[in-house]
């Protein structure tokens, strides 16, 4: 049974392959960066693009908090590959084909368990979960609660 990581926790480290096949290491891609780490269904559906079009629309405002945003569902690197270019998303997109990190992390199914969960996960800078959002059907709530998530983290930190 998987344990479902909470606000306080610190990040477990995982490797993934991205849409171009590398396998990334989480902990060295945010080396002490914030991340922002979301979980969607599946790429090129509705909400799944209107999400990532949206955390692409806001990119600038992630770096300005010295944040990595990245996307994590069950397609394949090729697949990955596909959406990313079609769309033009300036983050890197990694493959959970086989629900490694969903079950690492705990991230819940949505909808009655029917899909994979909607789930961002926003971490500071000492790997720290500070913020969880999760609305299956409100994409743009996860871009506004993320950049408010580093807003107050970067307020307290000063």
């Amino acid at each position: 049974m998987s344990k479902h990581i909470k606000i306080g926790d610190t990040l477990p480290s995982f490797s993934l392959p991205n849409q171009d096949n590398q396998l990334v290491d989480i902990i060295e891609l945010k080396k002490g960066k914030n991340l922002v780490l979301y979980f969607y269904p599946k790429d090129d559906t509705t909400v799944c693009t209107k999400e990532a079009c949206s955390f692409r629309n806001n990119y600038d405002q992630f770096l300005r908090y010295d944040c990595t945003v990245v996307g994590i569902s069950k397609d394949s690197p090729q697949s990955h590959v596909a959406f990313a270019q079609k769309h033009n998303l300036p983050f890197p997109l990694l493959s959970d084909v086989d629900n490694k990190v969903r079950n690492l992390l705990g991230v819940p199914r949505d909808l009655l368990g029917l899909l994979s969960g909607r789930y961002t996960y926003v971490i500071d800078k000492k790997d720290v979960v500070v913020a969880i959002i999760n609305d299956h059907l409100n994409a743009s709530k996860h871009i506004s609660q993320s950049l408010k998530a580093l807003e107050d983290e970067q307020r307290i930190n000063q």
